[in-house]
């Protein structure tokens, strides 16, 4: 595929990274000539100075000959209007802006074919704020993705000593929860990744992913770890854009504390929240965590807009008592320095952006890509079309697909009944389809199967 993408920052240079090494043909756009530099002496990528809504940038850039342009530079407004130029002047297909702002999301209709001609919107605070939400209200989870318009469920979980499946070979786990089907799509131990079978012995500190109907997900996670108590108390570090979406999306169901060091700008949460506490002062003040009962703290969630500030006040949260800490952290270095230490979930912003993306860059009818373990796995919902003779999958069995290697379909979803797939289960058209994928460089290979033949009508 043919992608350009308009601005070289954090989510621009992760995106290309992530798309060059599945042979797509990428050209960057960024009016930083060292930015670029720097980047194309890392990946195999065309590079173009210059100003990314520029109706002579966007030529030279190859405007005209590109299958999708993603618009991702720190401007709202540079994005929706690259967009607009990509439309009118190069008939680019597909267009995707990163608009940030509430004020512009809070209008639809501002976006479509008869105003601005944007096919997808990515808010990077959103999606950021969406995956955080879904770890605290799923406990002991380390990471939480939604299929199938959340029927399905898929989680990491850390196998700890005591868990009742652990030691014990994946074959008992039928036996352990009666009446609940589930399959362990992938474990990773000691960071290298294994494919389970009935004969895979369940370690402890094995990062387990699992997978059933959203529903039952609890009951299954309790077969690895003894269950984390439902959350109450939540402090959040940082009032920024995240922060104060996080804040709004939980003060309804949760005792929630915002720390925010600005003293005007948290007069002003403190204005616009309904039941959150805010706090003026800072996050990484022993002081504070103490007169606040750190120590009988569910969560503490640090999002600040400095990686430095989210590690050391998350850090010294977890020090003084609080049962679990999450930092925001937007370097891929600081992410490797503190996993497996003291804080318990890292959260990359780059990944969540990169995954609401994956799903709109994936052929093949992807509904749902979720990037995981930092991007060399990755988890996908595709529709099947067609019948036997025009599809690859359709009116087969899991058993008789020609899968990758290293690739499992765990669940298929027909309607509203959600199957745990197993060797003989049969995929029709229309099934949304589940995958993991261990080696995420076998994702053309599975986009390939997906495709119907040129026949199909």
């Amino acid at each position: 595929m043919n992608i350009l993408i308009l601005g070289a920052g954090q989510v621009g240079r992760t995106v290309a990274e992530d798309l060059a090494s599945e042979a797509n043909d990428i050209t960057l756009v960024d009016n930083d000539a060292g930015r670029l530099l720097a980047i194309q002496d890392r990946l195999d990528v065309r590079t173009v100075v210059g100003h990314a809504s520029h109706p002579g940038v966007l030529a030279r850039a190859g405007a005209a000959d590109a299958d999708m342009l993603l618009a991702v530079t720190n401007s709202d407004e540079t994005n929706m209007v690259a967009c607009q130029i990509a439309s009118t002047l190069f008939n680019t297909p597909t267009k995707i802006a990163r608009v940030r702002s509430s004020d512009y999301l809070r209008h639809p209709e501002l976006f479509g074919d008869d105003a601005l001609p944007i096919d997808v919107r990515i808010s990077p605070e959103q999606v950021v704020t969406d995956y955080i939400q879904r770890l605290i209200e799923t406990p002991g989870a380390l990471q939480v993705l939604d299929f199938a318009d959340g029927k399905v469920r898929l989680v990491a979980v850390k196998a700890y000593y005591g868990g009742p499946l652990v030691g014990h070979a994946l074959r008992e786990l039928p036996a352990h929860i009666p009446g609940i089907d589930t399959r362990v799509s992938a474990i990773f131990r000691h960071g290298r990744a294994i494919v389970p079978d009935g004969d895979t012995v369940i370690e402890a500190d094995d990062e387990v992913f699992v997978i059933a109907a959203a529903a039952h997900i609890r009951d299954v996670m309790g077969e690895l770890r003894r269950l984390d108590n439902p959350v109450r108390r939540v402090i959040l570090a940082g009032g920024g854009n995240i922060g104060q979406r996080l804040a709004r999306a939980l003060e309804e169901r949760f005792y929630v504390k915002l720390i925010e060091r600005n003293s005007e700008h948290a007069r002003r949460l403190s204005e616009t929240l309904d039941h959150c506490i805010v706090l003026q002062g800072d996050a990484a003040d022993e002081e504070l965590l103490r007169e606040e009962n750190i120590n009988d703290t569910d969560v503490f969630c640090a999002v600040t807009n400095d990686d430095q500030v989210n590690i050391l006040s998350a850090m010294l949260a977890k020090r003084m008592g609080a049962r679990k800490v999450m930092s925001l952290i937007g370097r891929s270095a600081y992410v490797e320095l503190v996993r497996g230490g003291v804080i318990d979930i890292a959260i990359s912003p780059k990944q969540a952006t990169i995954s609401s993306l994956l799903a709109h860059i994936r052929r093949g009818d992807v509904v749902v890509a979720h990037s995981l373990r930092w991007g060399s796995a990755e988890a996908i919902e595709a529709v099947a079309h067609g019948d036997r003779k025009t599809s690859k999958v359709v009116g087969r069995t899991v058993g008789e697909i020609k899968l990758p290697a290293g690739t499992t379909i765990y669940a298929v979803v027909r309607g509203d009944d959600v199957i745990i797939a197993h060797h003989d289960t049969a995929i029709e058209s229309n099934d949304h389809v589940i995958l993991f994928l261990i080696d995420k460089q076998r994702v053309t290979e599975v986009e390939r199967l997906f495709q119907v033949a040129v026949t199909f009508l």
